[in-house]
């Protein structure tokens, strides 16, 4: 049992077995989920000061609210998509683990980036380039947010063995009955005196067994690396939910702010947020 004080980021990344089978359990969740909630705010809107400190202290405070409201507003959006997803392929995901499994992604995420805010903040008073440190802190959120995205992966995969080990569990269990009962039905038949319904021997016994494997290794069986359709479903989510994000990343601009403008609590939406990735590579390598 983890630690009441112990840190939930601690308990993901050293523990990552006993959130999935919290999860998978439904234990707890909406404390849980609470949890990560409150570390993703604070480490999101520390990293979003940073962020807005590159045009002045109005700047970073807006930007302090403006991160994590971009991560949760995206997670209000794609939520639902990938829980509808699972419905529609079978899978057994409640809208509390769907939450519990993407909150662990941005908990992981909004941790790391925290982590890298005195590196930004460093290089935000030494580098005093502007296309630089938008550069440097687009590709520190992106890499963050593809590691956190393996947890959601990995959580997701955890899901769906224990939903094949529930599976094959019951399968040996219809198996079993199957059996006895057809040696029931077999002695009332018979009859006492009946050679087939004297108690079986030990090779009635491995027979039974023998039977009862047979029909396992009949079973269908997932081909070797053949993905299950819960994940190719998401995949497909979690690249919906990159353009969700840096389409509503560039609505909810600026972030950084431009050097040398007035303060804007937001812009107009004009070009898109690669374009202007694009144009700011050319502007520094050009």
């Amino acid at each position: 049992m983890a630690s009441g004080k112990q840190l939930i980021i601690e308990r993901i990344l050293r523990d990552r077995a006993g959130i999935w089978d919290q999860i998978i359990a439904e234990r707890d969740l909406p404390r849980l989920i609470l949890r990560m909630l409150l570390t993703s705010l604070i480490s999101l809107a520390a990293y979003g000061a940073v962020l807005g400190a590159s045009n002045g202290w109005l700047q970073a405070l807006v930007s302090t609210v403006k991160l994590p409201l971009l991560f949760l507003v995206t997670l209000a959006i794609c939520l639902p998509t990938l829980y509808l997803f699972n419905l529609v392929f079978g899978a057994r995901l409640s809208v509390l683990q769907a939450c519990a499994l993407i909150m662990v992604a941005i908990t992981v995420t909004a941790v790391l980036t925290f982590a890298f805010a005195p590196i930004s903040l460093f290089f935000l008073i030494t580098a005093r380039s502007y296309a630089f440190f938008k550069l440097l802190n687009v590709a520190i959120l992106a890499m963050t947010a593809l590691i956190g995205l393996r947890f959601l992966t990995s959580g997701m995969r955890a899901l769906n063995n224990q939903v094949v080990v529930e599976s094959m569990l019951s399968n040996q269990v219809v198996l079993t009955a199957d059996v006895s009962q057809r040696e029931l039905v077999a002695a009332t038949v018979g009859g006492a005196a009946d050679p087939a319904a004297q108690p079986p021997t030990n090779g009635d016994a491995r027979t039974g067994r023998q039977n009862q494997n047979a029909a396992k290794a009949k079973a269908p069986q997932p081909a070797a690396g053949e993905r299950p359709a819960s994940m190719l479903l998401l995949y497909i989510w979690i690249l919906l939910f990159g353009f969700v994000g840096t389409q509503l990343a560039w609505t909810l601009r600026p972030f950084f702010g431009s050097p040398g403008k007035p303060f804007q609590l937001f812009r107009d939406i004009e070009g898109t947020f690669y374009s202007d990735i694009l144009g700011t590579l050319g502007s520094l390598f050009g």
